[in-house]
């Protein structure tokens, strides 16, 4: 994957590979020490399936979504379901 700039990620909507749209990006989380990326926090859609969606969520109903679940950032950022 490319290098993407992170304020090119901001409000940048999240699907699921299966298309399943999950909400719009809200912040990164990162280990402060090593660099390494760990969790997208999404706000999810109002329409989003509850039930279908298998991530955890933080303190704030975000959806926490591994990095390494990335698949694509382009139009969406797409994420292995």
């Amino acid at each position: 994957m490319a290098d993407i700039l992170a304020e090119n990620l901001s409000g940048k909507a999240v699907m699921g590979s299966d298309g399943t749209e999950l909400g719009m990006l809200y912040n990164i989380t990162m280990d402060l020490k090593t660099g390494e990326l760990h969790d997208l926090l999404v706000s999810p859609n109002e329409d989003t399936p509850r039930g279908k969606v298998n991530f955890e969520r933080d303190e704030g109903g975000r959806f926490r979504v591994p990095v390494s679940r990335v698949q694509a950032v382009k139009d969406y950022i797409v994420v292995q379901r």
